[in-house]
């Protein structure tokens, strides 16, 4: 399944690769983070919650919108 999630507070690469090393940590999840979008595509192997996925973002330091 691919989900696409639009990220607040990026604002350099070294940012946007901090949200994906959160993002990719998470297990059966492969993410691919566009800073000039402040997006993340994902592609989940398994049914991960958002909860999961809201937590990995703003412990990074970022926020989710919408």
């Amino acid at each position: 399944m691919e989900k696409m999630i639009k990220i607040d507070g990026m604002s350099c690469s070294h940012c946007s690769m901090r949200v994906e090393k959160a993002l990719n940590a998470i297990e059966g999840v492969s993410a691919n983070v566009n800073l000039e979008d402040h997006t993340a595509t994902l592609i989940l192997a398994k049914d991960v919650s958002d909860d999961i996925i809201k937590e990995a973002v703003e412990d990074a330091g970022f926020t989710i919108v919408g």
